[in-house]
């Protein structure tokens, strides 16, 4: 139990998270999610089940996971000094319903040296967040300023997620 009051576990879903050609962002983070919530779902439970996913984006092109160190470097310094959104899809299973619905945030993050973006790398931190940054961790020294809901940037925008569980409860 957390400060929701709602006890929960988590339970990863085992899908091909291959993006459509072409998606928008939100239309991205919305069909992971709800292909996350549906995969995780049981049938006929009383259980409530949410499905979640998180995307960086900037310039209108959609920055997954880093492949490699060279992959994180490249988008860091891309998005060094400038404005980009993020993107988290969230889908709600349960009692005969289901909702799904998107958030965005905009992230401005300061000038960066590439010794800087080196060092946040080698730290490991970037290998498997979208965008190469965590806002919560070593990440935040990126971030100079951004408007919307942190917990957005963090993975899953708690406070929208609460409001829209009523009517699932």
């Amino acid at each position: 139990m957390d400060l929701t009051g709602l006890s929960y576990r988590i339970e990863p879903a085992d899908i091909d998270e291959s993006l459509p050609a072409g998606i928008s962002p939100a239309a991205a983070v919305e069909y992971l999610s709800r292909i996350k919530a549906e995969a995780v779902a049981v049938p006929g439970s009383e259980d409530i089940f949410v499905g979640a996913d998180t995307i960086v984006a900037f310039n209108g092109m959609i920055l997954e996971k880093p492949k490699d160190d060279d992959d994180a470097f490249r988008m860091l310094k891309m998005l060094s000094g400038n404005t980009h959104s993020v993107f988290t899809g969230v889908t709600i299973i349960g009692k005969g319903k289901a909702k799904t619905f998107s958030a965005e945030t905009s992230v401005e993050f300061y000038d960066v040296t590439d010794e800087e973006i080196r060092s946040y790398v080698a730290t490991g931190e970037p290998a498997d967040k979208s965008g190469s940054y965590a806002i919560q961790g070593l990440g935040s020294f990126l971030v100079k300023t951004y408007k919307g809901d942190v917990n957005n940037v963090i993975g899953l925008p708690i406070e929208r997620l609460c409001i829209e569980l009523r009517e699932f409860l």
